[in-house]
């Protein structure tokens, strides 16, 4: 019905020239009223207090919020332009809520502005939710293009498909591109805009803007400007400059207008700054499309001194990892895995064509492999903070970390293990989440590691079983520990555990097989009933952090390790908890612990 009345809503446009001047700023009003004096329209007002200044001062101009309890609960959605300053993308925003409002007396609702969007629904919706099922509003000038229309088409549809690739693929975390197309005289100058919401993945992001792009032609073949507006991801392309600030992408005649661009853009033309090829269809790669990526041993010997003693950074269960630089000066991490790993190399190719598959910011990214010699490296990209646990239990790197630091670090394990769970084109439990598995890059932005016993699920899998349990004391989840079952949710307990450790400074496992990880869990449960929770933060902060913060972090880190995995959140509602200032947290109950169980080898 929704798909339906949008594509009404084009039709009418497109026959009247006076429409889309007319219909600005084109709300949607959905379905479900509700009373003038309902509490879902209070719940709404409380989301138009906090949201504008949220959004507006949120990295990707961006926020999501609920408030309410069910029935008249409501859920919300802000975001604007990548362009926009704050005190504009407030003041858009503002308005919005104000038009919505008054405009649409129904509980699911959505209005598009030049430069911002605002979405509310009695439904909850996610960054998980299927792309094909999200409705989109096109819109188009209703002039023609005249001179060369076939070739016009053939210079938006290459510019549109690189910025599409590079608002998805670039390192921008808004997810926002915007480009301009510089022709001969015979042709203006094309400038183009492409957006997603920042709590896309990557890959997300780049089908949900091939999907809205495949609309084009539907409706708009020739016009000189045209747009298609979606609450996940927005694309827009116009023969006049619309937007502020420098462009990203920037094309030339020749690499736009070529024979081999089309209407429907399926491969980047090109992109700046970009080596991925966007394009690829998951179901069409295999183990052999890790051949690419193999780097040769003599280059790695070069790279790392011959795998010096001095460029060792550390040891693991599975081998030593040494710095490297390779010859164009890029800085990598080497693991070099042990000789005694009983890891296969068929096993290991097949593992590394699956984590080949995972991009994100808040993910180690593996640069190569190489199995020469007898040897198996994996080479990944340098992180120059080295591991959690090396500053925060040390007595003095931990002062490096004032509590925004924490709070960020908190955050971006939470969209890397949602990404891990929900958001990729795999479905992957880690099965050994740890302080010294997260990396810290140059911006103390945290980068989850070592996918060594990381599992892949089925789209329909809840959980697997082994007989043979592998990961950390400390860290694991009862049911894991007692039973060999892991799941989504046994990762979810182990972010539990480095949420209380990063907000206590206190070491979970002491490495002696002693029950120190139930005292800490323990004696946090304690303050927490207590009321007391401030006296456990790390007291190296001297008092320095927002309580409102701990608190709810301690409050999201105790839900997390519930002796139930049922009673566990999924890590999309941990990330709405952990940004939504609305957000109503139940009360966790007292976390159960399990005894111990030798546990080593590989399943």
């Amino acid at each position: 019905m929704a798909r339906l009345l949008l594509l009404l809503v084009a039709v009418a446009l497109l026959a009247s020239p006076r429409a889309a001047v007319e219909a600005y700023p084109w709300p949607i009003c959905g379905a479900g009223g509700f009373l003038a004096d309902s509490d879902y329209k209070a719940s709404l007002s409380l989301l138009a207090a906090a949201m504008p200044k949220n959004a507006s001062t949120s990295p990707g101009l961006f926020a999501t919020a609920q408030a309410g309890v069910a029935p008249e609960q409501v859920w919300a959605l802000a975001l604007c332009r990548g362009d926009a300053s704050a005190s504009y993308c407030a003041s858009c925003l503002d308005q919005a809520f104000q038009d919505l409002i008054a405009s649409c007396d129904y509980k699911d609702a959505t209005i598009y502005y030049d430069s911002c969007l605002l979405t509310y629904s009695n439904v909850h919706f996610r960054a998980t939710d299927e792309i094909k099922y999200s409705p989109y509003y096109p819109i188009r000038n209703l002039v023609n293009a005249t001179a060369e229309p076939a070739r016009f088409q053939r210079v938006v549809a290459a510019l549109l498909n690189a910025t599409a690739s590079s608002a998805a693929f670039s390192s921008d975390t808004r997810l926002y591109a915007s480009g301009q197309a510089d022709f001969d005289k015979e042709l203006p100058q094309v400038y183009s805009w492409a957006q997603c919401t920042p709590d896309f993945s990557p890959d997300r992001c780049w089908r949900c803007l091939v999907r809205i792009m495949r609309e084009l032609p539907t409706f708009f073949t020739d016009a000189i400007g045209a747009r298609v507006l979606g609450i996940r991801c927005s694309i827009r392309y116009e023969t006049q400059p619309f937007f502020n600030g420098s462009v990203t992408v920037q094309l030339s005649a020749t690499s736009a207008s070529g024979p081999a661009a089309a209407m429907v853009p399926n491969v980047v033309t090109s992109v700046a700054g970009t080596g991925e090829d966007p394009s690829y269809s998951p179901e069409a790669e295999d183990v052999e499309g890790i051949d690419s990526m193999m780097i040769e041993i003599s280059t790695l010997r070069a790279a790392t001194g011959d795998f010096a003693e001095s460029n060792k950074l550390g040891e693991g269960g599975f081998g030593a990892v040494y710095k490297g630089t390779l010859h164009d000066g890029e800085e990598i991490a080497v693991k070099r895995m042990s000789k005694a790993s009983t890891q296969g190399v068929e096993e290991l190719k097949n593992e590394l064509a699956l984590v080949a598959k995972l991009s994100h910011k808040n993910l180690v990214r593996l640069i190569g492999v190489c199995l020469e010699q007898k040897e198996r490296l994996l080479v990944y990209e340098f992180v120059p903070n080295q591991s959690l646990d090396l500053i925060l239990f040390d007595a003095t790197k931990r002062e490096q970390l004032d509590w925004g630091k924490r709070y960020k670090v908190i955050g971006g394990i939470a969209r890397g293990l949602q990404y891990l769970h929900e958001d990729s084109q795999l479905k992957v439990v880690h099965r050994d989440l740890k302080a010294s598995n997260i990396l810290l890059d140059m911006n103390m932005r945290p980068k989850i590691s070592d996918f060594g016993l990381a599992k892949i699920f089925g789209r329909d899998q809840t959980q697997g079983v082994t007989n043979r349990v592998v990961g950390t004391y400390g860290y694991m989840a009862p049911e894991y520990m007692m039973r060999g079952n892991y799941s989504v949710k046994s990762d979810t307990f182990s972010f539990g555990v480095m949420v209380l450790e990063i907000v206590t400074g206190r070491k979970n496992n002491d490495g002696d097989g002693s029950r120190q990880s139930d005292n800490l869990l323990t004696r946090v449960w304690e303050h927490w009933m207590s009321g007391t929770v401030l006296e456990v933060v790390d007291p190296c902060m001297n008092g320095r952090f927002s309580e409102k913060e701990v608190l709810k972090c301690v409050h999201v880190g105790l839900l997390c390790v519930q002796g139930n995995p049922t009673d566990r959140p999924t890590m999309s509602v941990v990330v709405m908890m952990l940004g939504g200032e609305t957000f109503t947290l139940h009360a966790p109950s007292n976390p159960s612990f399990g005894s111990k169980t030798n546990g080593a080898g590989a399943d």
